[in-house]
């Protein structure tokens, strides 16, 4: 949108907040002009971000996500208006994936040591796990949002870790946006939304990591303005167990994690949430199944497969006709 002339780039101030949060640091460039309370602003930021880490995190045995989780079956369990709003999200984007994305992959989770019951793979507890996928696989959770609550038809133990921080940043943006602010990138790990553009009229610049373990690089820069990403791979969170690396990402339809040649999914879309979740879903559903349910989904995706001693892009939507700016 052009600028009028009382409101210049001149007017603005760069200013990036961060703090901790999920075991990682979200943060916020931020343009601000002088009417925009940065301390204010910051504590609203750190306490979006904490307040879906309280609500969702497998981590907290007082969370909501962990009280849905030890309830009994049939019993009705009262929640947070942002919990279930994440909930139902991450099964309608499981019904659209057909299970790429499953938010019930909890003990599989734990039983491959990528949980907070354990820090190695169990062989008891993955079989336990495998044993009760198939009825997690083909069950729904009754929610009930005008009530707020929600009830398990059978044994479930929720995981929300693909969609969770996604969300958080949407909570993000919803506090820049109560500040007044017009022009802002907001991100936690590797996903990101922008508010409008930069102060100056220029979008903000995203770098796409370069898949590789151990270092961080570039692949290339996409352009966002208004609009989120997000992007998942194999090649930061994994276990290393005798000569194997396993992936911290599960394919519930394997009952195991995700072993494929995507090595990152990158997924653009009007809410991070929403981004993430893809992300997650078209990392697991692999090279062939993946960018066909992209297609079907009109999603603007940036796959990077590894072929042999290199990567190959295949790109849709967006990504399709106007790659990645590559670095140099």
């Amino acid at each position: 949108m052009p600028k009028t002339s009382s409101e210049s780039a001149a007017s603005f101030t760069r200013t990036t907040l961060h703090g901790p949060t999920m075991g990682t640091r979200w943060s916020a460039s931020v343009d601000a002009d002088s009417s925009v309370d940065l301390a204010a602003l910051r504590q609203g930021l750190a306490a979006a971000a904490e307040q879906v880490d309280g609500q969702m995190s497998p981590w907290k045995p007082d969370s909501d996500l962990m009280r849905l989780n030890r309830a009994p079956v049939g019993d009705w369990v009262d929640l947070s208006p942002e919990i279930l709003e994440v909930l139902d999200c991450a099964f309608e984007v499981r019904r659209l994936s057909a299970g790429a994305f499953d938010p019930c992959v909890g003990a599989l989770v734990d039983a491959w040591g990528f949980g907070a019951a354990r820090d190695a793979p169990d062989a008891q507890a993955i079989r336990a796990a495998r044993q009760s996928m198939p009825q997690a696989m083909n069950a729904n959770l009754e929610l009930d949002r005008p009530g707020g609550r929600v009830r398990k038809q059978v044994p479930l133990q929720i995981d929300l870790c693909g969609i969770a921080k996604g969300y958080a940043v949407d909570r993000m943006v919803h506090v820049l946006q109560q500040h007044g602010v017009r022009h802002a990138l907001a991100a936690l790990d590797g996903e990101l939304r922008a508010i409008g553009g930069q102060a100056g009229g220029a979008p903000w610049a995203v770098a796409i990591e370069r898949p590789e373990t151990g270092r961080r690089a570039v692949h290339g820069v996409l352009e966002l303005e208004d609009l989120a990403v997000a992007t998942s791979g194999d090649y930061r969170h994994y276990l290393d167990v005798g000569n194997a690396r396993i992936a911290h990402t599960m394919d519930a339809r394997r009952c195991a994690p995700v072993n494929n040649t995507v090595a990152s999914v990158t997924v653009l879309a009007r809410t991070c949430m929403l981004a993430d979740a893809w992300a997650t879903a078209l990392l697991v559903a692999g090279p062939d199944e993946g960018p066909v349910m992209a297609q079907r989904m009109g999603l603007d995706v940036l796959f990077l497969l590894r072929r042999g001693e290199g990567l190959t892009e295949v790109g849709l939507g967006r990504f399709g006709t106007a790659r990645p700016r590559l670095p140099g």
